[in-house]
């Protein structure tokens, strides 16, 4: 018998993007959706669309995160968000893939979208990826207690998938803006519980390093200003985040 296939989803408030999300992973043996504190219609479309859904309060991402695949009954997981859409093309390799390995994970390439644009360069230092461990057998895969870029323990052999996931990372600048702010809020909350906040100083060089790292390292330059935006907020992410643990409290 094939292996089956869980499509997880992690949402929150996303009516607009929900039903071509999951209309997009029909190829699955089921999906489920987590619905973490949404005030929208995303419920309505999850249980039109969903074999599973859950709702509930998760205010740390990996906690809501490893609530999903314990949900899940496949064999193999893939995880997607509700931004994200998955080609036929990706469905099949998928379906072809798992059917051939019995264990471990396969990485998962990206096309980043802002807006209409496709971002191919600069991703990177917590600032967006090329490539993620999206899908894995069941007990392979679990999530650190991180509010925000929670750590990942992988276990089993490491594969690549070639067609790629489709990203729509923001809308526009604004929302790149929008997202700085909620991404550094939520690091420095994990700042302040880890109690490793870290100098000033330091910081100061990451933001340095991380912006020569996505703009030159990762040829950011090749994507004009979204490239130098890309590079820039990901030196101000470690060094907001930083400066908002140091002098806001949660």
């Amino acid at each position: 018998m094939s292996p089956r296939l869980s499509a997880l989803v992690v949402a929150r408030n996303e009516e607009d993007r929900l039903v071509d999300c999951l209309g997009h992973l029909e190829f699955a043996d089921e999906r489920v959706v987590v619905l973490d504190r949404c005030t929208d219609g995303s419920a309505k479309i999850a249980n039109a669309y969903a074999d599973i859904v859950i709702e509930g309060e998760w205010p740390i991402e990996g906690d809501r995160r490893n609530a999903g695949l314990d949900a899940c009954t496949g064999d193999w997981i893939l995880e997607i968000d509700a931004d994200e859409s998955v080609s036929p093309e990706l469905g099949a390799e998928i379906r072809g893939a798992i059917a051939r390995a019995d264990s471990g994970y396969f990485l998962v390439p990206f096309l980043n979208y802002i807006g209409d644009r496709c971002v191919r360069h600069g991703w990177g230092a917590s600032w967006g990826v090329s490539a993620a461990p999206r899908l894995s057998a069941k007990g392979t895969k679990r999530w650190g207690h991180q509010r925000i870029h929670p750590a990942l323990e992988l276990n089993g052999p490491r594969r690549r998938l070639s067609n790629p996931i489709k990203h729509q990372v923001d809308r526009d600048i604004s929302d790149m803006i929008r997202r700085l702010d909620s991404y550094t809020t939520a690091r420095a909350a994990d700042l302040r519980d880890s109690g490793e906040i870290g100098s000033l100083a330091n910081n100061v060089r990451r933001f340095f390093s991380r912006f020569f790292k996505c703009y030159v390292r990762r040829q950011g330059y090749k994507e004009g200003g979204y490239g130098f935006l890309i590079a820039l907020f990901a030196g101000l992410y470690p060094l907001i985040s930083h400066l908002k643990a140091r002098l806001e409290s949660e």
